[in-house]
């Protein structure tokens, strides 16, 4: 009796990567407590007699396993559809024939690359209610005057039909077809395996027609098992012992698939595979390790695995323009680093927009690059118009940890909000309870919304009480917690553990947060720090506004009125670069109002300036709140949103840039008491986190600073994780602005 295929993925990885804990075809559907949708259940259609026999596949130029170019098999051949005429209900029907809930889009003129052959639909006007794309009305098959510049293309939902059974109307040429089914798994089978999460080793399974049914091991090859692996978030595979699974197999009477699979190995999903005639696996070693040093980054995610894709080229990071950006070379990206294969190939600067140079365009892969910087590309990036509106991204295959089981939130008005509530053990029991609310901050809502894949932060909440919650989880069973902010878990962060300390206890007092798919992301032009900077000697009598806001040194309170102080002053020029408006945390009626300069702070805190000496020794500093955050300028063709004139909204929009000018109050750094010398000058903005953000390391940015007593020069000046390691490290004692245990 041949054995079932067993996959066994490499665990080497584990350590860096989380999960979503659902199958990979798996909807991301609502957190526990709240009712999921009603689901259709698929039955097989029966289709009178006389209609052809046709069978479907997506295919083409793709950036997600279910999208592509609509193709049909009639007659022997493959061939395409027209997009004339067609309709979203059109596309309804060819999505659920291939087993997908429903359709989510269709595109005309050959978005997914022209097809080859006949162009058996023309015309095709569907009600999207029949069971196949044969009953649709049309020309009538292989009826066409259109070429395949109209060829039509779809996304469908991620979502299967629950139920859903591959049924082949081929006899032949079945190698040509896609793999089809409802769901895939990896079973962990030994009993010393059951209960490890992730799933690292097991027997590989397909759900068919509502049933799971394992697949037989004959000619099962490496790639296939590559394609496996990377599905389920592991970049490669390696031995098993194949004597227990054999010993195993002859105690039960497995339940074998009808099919084979017979993948490339550059796949990012089984369902691009191919469907073979027998089933087979052998034993596979591990033939790649993972790079020491890897010349690509994410950056702008909201879950490990995702984000913007950035290079290192000459010692600078860049970005990658989506021109040609598909799922193969989006895999390669994300077995560099570690996980498995791409989920989707994200452009258009969908996870925001990168700084600095565009390093790469037009990039073409075979799948199996150990970089991505092996892969073919344009290099002439400025030539071809590649902007950072067209900054390529990815979302990577992770292993399911299991970590959203142990989180949820509770009594909120949508599943993206409510009161925190985590399963701890308690006296040999797993409970659930609640997080005491004291300090709870951005940092830790962030790591929340993470772990339940649900996006960024946008409000931490230290009371709770309009959330009612569970009422079996009111008694508080984490407290002291303190979060990096990069955490896969809220248990990663630093707590008291069993010695809980919450004076106020839980109840109305828990910790709350409420998620957003999207976030702000600021960031400082640099250059304009560099070219604006120069010394101003001012007396004391026209700084009386500035001495009140603290924007003075210490030594200011005894300056005479008509002493100097010497002022370091520079412009600053703040982008948003984000998927959504960044704005104040404190609502407009809460706003502070300071007579002396006539104006509201939204935020006491919105920038810290400081002159460091060689080794990070703070020797002078200064800081700004938010005078007025306002759009001072936008890109081409986006329009302000926010203005500061009579009481106005502030904030700044995505697109937009807000200037502070060197001339106004406290756009300055006190060195009246600074020895001449040489210096480092930085700049951090929302220094202490008040507004969620995508990226923090951004925030930051460093200059080289020489002062001789009478003049002053800024040099070198870059954003904090913009250039390498080797030239970060010639600004001794810093780091970027990735947040720490506070």
């Amino acid at each position: 009796m041949p054995a079932s295929h067993i996959a066994f993925c490499c665990l080497a990885v584990l350590a860096l990567l989380w999960g979503r804990g659902h199958a990979q075809y798996g909807y991301l559907g609502y957190p526990e407590g709240y009712p999921e949708p009603e689901q259709e259940h698929y039955t097989p259609p029966e289709l009178p007699a006389d209609t052809p026999r046709i069978q479907l596949r997506l295919a083409g130029e793709k950036r997600k396993h279910n999208e592509g170019r609509v193709e049909v098999f009639y007659d022997g051949e493959w061939g395409t559809v027209c997009d004339d005429d067609f309709t979203i209900h059109a596309a309804q029907v060819v999505c659920k024939e291939l087993g997908y809930m429903e359709a989510i889009s269709w595109s005309p003129s050959a978005k997914y690359g022209k097809g080859d052959g006949r162009i058996w639909f023309d015309n095709v006007q569907c009600t999207g209610k029949e069971k196949s794309l044969a009953l649709c009305t049309s020309n009538g098959i292989g009826v066409s005057d259109c070429k395949h510049s109209e060829d039509v293309g779809v996304v469908c939902s991620d979502k299967r039909i629950p139920g859903f059974k591959f049924v082949s109307a081929l006899t032949n040429n079945i190698d040509s077809l896609n793999i089809q089914v409802e769901d895939v798994r990896i079973r962990a089978i030994l009993s010393s395996l059951r209960k490890r999460v992730p799933v690292t080793e097991g027997y590989v399974e397909v759900k068919d027609g509502g049933r799971w049914k394992q697949i037989r091991d004959d000619d099962w090859t490496q790639l296939n098992s590559r394609v496996m692996c990377g599905m389920f978030g592991f970049p490669g595979e390696k031995k098993y012992n194949a004597r227990v699974y054999r010993m195993f197999a002859r105690r039960r009477i497995p339940s074998y698939w009808d099919y084979s699979v017979n993948c490339t190995g550059n796949e990012a999903h089984l369902s691009s595979c191919k469907l073979g005639q027998t089933l087979s696996m052998k034993n596979r070693t591990d033939g790649q390790g993972l790079p020491v040093v890897p010349l690509v980054r994410l950056r702008g995610g909201a879950v490990h695995g995702e984000g913007r894709v950035e290079v290192l080229k000459n010692g600078e990071w860049g970005t990658i323009c989506d021109d040609n950006w598909n799922l193969m070379a989006a895999s390669v990206v994300c077995r560099e680093l570690g996980f498995g294969s791409a989920k989707e190939a994200l452009s258009g600067g969908r996870l925001g927009q990168g700084m600095g140079p565009v390093h790469m365009n037009e990039v073409q892969c075979s799948g199996f690059e150990k970089s991505i910087t092996d892969c073919y590309f344009n290099k002439d990036t400025e030539s071809l118009g590649c902007s950072h509106e067209e900054d390529a991204g990815v979302r990577c295959n992770v292993p399911a940890m299991g970590f959203q089981q142990r989180l949820r939130l509770s009594g909120g008005r949508n599943p993206f909000e409510g009161r925190v509530e985590v399963l701890m053990e308690r006296n040999g029991s797993l409970v659930w309870g609640t997080v005491c609310g004291e300090s709870w901050g951005t940092m830790e809502a962030m790591v929340v919304c993470r772990q339940l894949g649900l996006g960024f932060a946008s409000n931490a909440f230290q009371e709770s009480w309009y959330w009612p919650g569970h009422v079996s989880a009111d008694a508080v069973v984490m407290s002291g917690v303190r979060c990096a902010g990069t955490e896969m878990s809220l248990s990663h962060c630093l707590h008291h553990g069993e010695h809980l300390s919450c004076p106020r206890g839980g109840g109305r007092f828990s910790a709350g947060v409420s998620c957003s798919e999207t976030a702000p992301d600021l960031v400082l032009n640099p250059q304009i720090v560099e070219q604006t900077t120069y010394l101003e000697d001012r007396t004391m009598f026209m700084l009386q506004c500035a001495y009140e806001e603290n924007c003075l040194a210490l030594s200011s309170s005894n300056t005479p009125a008509n002493s100097f102080r010497r002022l370091l002053r520079f412009s600053s020029q703040i982008h948003n670069n984000g998927q959504s408006d960044f704005r104040p945390k404190a609502s407009r009626e809460s706003w502070v109002w300071h007579d002396c300069h006539r104006h509201y702070h939204s935020m006491e805190i919105f920038t810290h300036y400081d002159l460091l000496s060689l080794n990070g020794t703070k020797v002078a500093d200064g800081h700004k709140a938010s005078f007025c955050l306002e759009d001072s300028e936008c890109d081409e063709g986006i329009e302000k949103r926010y203005e500061c004139a009579n009481f106005g909204e502030q904030g700044i929009t995505v697109g937009c840039w807000d200037t502070y000018r060197h001339d106004i109050d406290c756009q300055w750094v006190d060195i009246t008491d600074v020895k001449p010398g040489d210096y480092i000058f930085q700049i951090v903005i929302n220094p202490n986190y008040e507004v969620a953000e995508s990226d923090y390391s951004n925030n930051i940015v460093k200059c080289r600073c020489r002062y001789d007593g009478h003049r002053i020069w800024m040099y070198n000046c870059h954003i904090g994780g913009s250039v390498s390691a080797e030239t970060e490290n010639t600004f001794p004692g810093l780091v970027s602005n990735q947040v720490t245990h506070r």
